[in-house]
């Protein structure tokens, strides 16, 4: 069985789960947003597969939709939200030395994190 888990935000369900990376599926409920954050041991890639909202990376805003992609760097500060009617999904592969949730400083948070 694949390990999912609730968020303030909406969910996540994670696909594959390996050494080398994660693969998650994120689902993002209209007009939520995940915390500002970053990690010191793994990169992501993110490919959005329906709905709309905005990426910030590093302070770079941008609108996102379905059939794009975003790379976050290791170590940069990002942070995804919905800004659509309908859910946001997207996704998320993890590639690194540590894929924990342990492995997240939020820098701001809408949920007190």
């Amino acid at each position: 069985m694949s390990e999912h888990d609730e968020r303030p935000w909406g969910s996540y369900t994670v696909i594959d789960d390996a050494d080398s990376h994660k693969v998650k599926r994120m689902v993002v409920a209209p007009g939520k947003r995940l915390s500002y954050q970053r990690h010191a041991h793994r990169a992501e890639h993110w490919f959005v597969v329906a709905g709309e909202g905005t990426v910030v990376v590093d302070g770079e805003e941008r609108p996102v939709r379905s059939g794009q992609a975003v790379d976050v760097p290791l170590g940069a500060a990002h942070r995804i939200g919905n800004t659509g009617a309908d859910p946001l999904v997207f996704i998320e592969v993890q590639h690194g030395d540590s894929f924990s949730e342990d492995d997240i400083e939020r820098l701001d948070d809408d949920y007190g994190r």
